[in-house]
């Protein structure tokens, strides 16, 4: 039986800015140039006429592609290389996606100026979440925005008075180990646990305005250990590495929120450091809280990375090793119960 020919078609879009379609361009046409790697086309520009030619569903793909572009640069949107690769990995999962209610939902803008805006499906979605419920647990691969996202969300709500705290929360997991040999008091030992939420902080938030913020007890950034008995009102809470916590500390921590709050939890199942013999509360909440009203569960995959192109990669690689080895054990298991 022979193999379905690819059906090849030559599309043309008329933009009528110039301008416009010059910054879609990028410099030195370098938009184009990856559009056209990723997608699989060849593209030609003609004065304010891009010609698409290549396989049909990649022409329908790129023409798409391209005119919802071509609307954000009309909106003031200024597109950069990787926008072009968040826009194609958005159309691809979902064809009619509207670029535009992801990409113009800026959700803060730091103090460098630069628009944190959601840049997948799953983003956007984990945003409109924590908008309209008061916990949230995001769940994912390292690099999808999970802690930042809701970082954003935080320093927003404080801004705009929401909330008059933040509480940013992190196990430690070797607390009763490794840390003993560390030099110095709790806080100084602890601290390497904190800093990625600290850097996420910084990042929003200049260092001066931050550091008075966390001074006045505004802004908290602290060991989980440090919520127990503890009752947070009008408060935004974020608790990161979660798939770290026990079933105890989870559930600490999920009964301090007070009324006029907010919890996020971020965490990724795939990166458990607990004991063998502890269960994971963020895997255990999942199981017991999913069905609960006002309670909202996203989930994120490598599709919604947005760090390196190569950490896709390295996440997918990973995934495919972890479903080897279920494999390999289920069947070392069958093997057993035979010879048994």
């Amino acid at each position: 039986m022979k193999p379905k020919t690819q059906t090849s078609i030559m599309e043309k879009i008329d933009f009528a800015n110039n301008d416009l379609l010059r910054n879609l361009c990028g410099e030195r046409d370098r938009n184009i140039r990856l559009l056209e790697k990723l997608a699989a086309v060849h593209l030609v520009i003609r004065g304010n006429t891009v010609s698409i030619s290549g396989d049909s569903i990649a022409v329908l793909h790129s023409r798409n592609l391209l005119s919802q572009l071509y609307e954000l640069a009309k909106k003031g949107y200024s597109l950069f290389p990787a926008d072009i690769e968040y826009a194609h990995r958005i159309l691809s999962e979902e064809a009619a996606a509207q670029l535009e209610r992801i990409f113009l939902d800026t959700v803060f803008i730091s103090s460098q100026k630069r628009i944190i805006s959601p840049k997948s499906i799953a983003q956007k979605m984990y945003i409109d979440a924590i908008r309209n419920s008061d916990m949230v647990f995001s769940i994912g691969p390292a690099g999808t925005g999970k802690t930042y996202l809701a970082m954003a969300m935080a320093v927003a709500a404080l801004m705009e008075k929401k909330v008059n705290r933040i509480s940013l929360a992190r196990p430690a997991v070797e607390a009763g180990e490794k840390l003993g040999f560390l030099p110095g008091d709790l806080a100084e030992k602890v601290n390497p646990y904190l800093r990625p939420l600290y850097d996420a902080l910084f990042d929003m938030i200049d260092f001066d305005h931050a550091s008075a913020l966390i001074h006045k007890g505004v802004i908290e950034v602290a060991p989980l250990a440090f919520m127990r008995g503890r009752t947070l009102n009008d408060s935004f809470v974020i608790l990161d590495e979660a798939q770290n916590t026990t079933s105890e500390q989870m559930k600490m921590f999920l009964t301090r929120l007070g009324y006029g709050s907010k919890a996020v939890i971020t965490g990724d199942v795939t990166q458990i450091d607990l004991p063998t013999d502890k269960v994971s509360g963020l895997v255990e909440a999942e199981q017991l809280l999913r069905k609960t009203e006002g309670i909202r569960f996203v989930h994120f995959s490598e599709l919604d990375v947005v760090r390196h192109p190569l950490v896709q990669e390295v996440i997918r690689a990973y995934n495919h090793l972890d479903q080897q080895k279920r494999i390999t054990a289920d069947r070392k298991m069958e093997q057993r119960h035979v010879k048994s």
